[in-house]
């Protein structure tokens, strides 16, 4: 899951970085309104923490920006402005959820899988598919009951597929997804992943779409 901060306090954009990487996220950061509007209108992100009191250009335009231009990845403000009239503004300029500074990080990181968890239409922090069980809040995985681990890349590449199980998920998408922008994206690191989860899960669970990608399969499915 891939998710960009948008925060121009140096020390509070590292705190929620540095949390949200230990989660196993993979995080892009901007620290002024130009910039965080551009990286939020040209990769695709699966949540943006946005501040309202950027320089440069002001989260609430950024927010009107890439609502107009079609962007619907769900957005978390962080205001420093405790008051009802930034929060309305804020919700209804297309936000999602609202955070006062000071805030904890851990409800931070529980609001960001919310957010994740109801775009995907998943009301549950428990994936599932066939024998595969999932917990993303926790990043433990069981397969027919069995405990497997998994590294952070392994982890977030299945939960990816897991949370689109219903359709082919191509390279790109999961390049994107899983690497910040400066990751080459000519490698060939994502079959290495998906090698490495059929090593672990059992070789019929990813079926590969030649020149399309991969989707989640059942052995039933052929």
């Amino acid at each position: 899951m891939r998710v960009l901060v948008v925060e121009d306090d140096l020390d509070v954009a590292r705190q929620v970085a540095e949390t949200l990487r230990q989660a196993r996220y993979v995080v892009d950061v901007a620290h002024d309104g130009e910039e965080g509007c551009f990286l939020g209108d040209s990769e695709p992100y699966d949540t943006v923490i946005l501040d309202l009191g950027l320089p440069r250009l002001d989260g609430l335009s950024v927010l009107r920006q890439w609502r107009q231009a079609g962007r619907d990845m769900p957005v978390l403000i962080l205001t420093a402005r405790d008051t009802w009239r930034e929060k309305v503004a804020g919700l209804r300029a297309g936000a999602d959820d609202y955070l006062a500074k000071p805030f904890e990080l851990e409800e931070m990181l529980a609001r960001v899988e919310a957010l994740i968890r109801r775009s995907s239409g998943q009301a549950s922090p428990l994936l599932t598919y066939g024998p595969l069980s999932l917990d993303a809040g926790s990043a433990r995985l069981t397969v027919a009951g069995r405990p497997v681990e998994l590294t952070a890349l392994e982890f977030r590449t299945l939960a990816h597929l897991m949370r689109h199980q219903d359709r082919v998920v191509s390279k790109t998408e999961l390049t994107e997804h899983l690497y910040d922008q400066d990751f080459d994206r000519d490698s060939n690191v994502i079959e290495v992943l998906i090698n490495r989860l059929r090593k672990k899960l059992g070789p019929d669970l990813i079926k590969t779409h030649r020149g399309l990608g991969y989707r989640l399969a059942v052995p039933e499915d052929g």
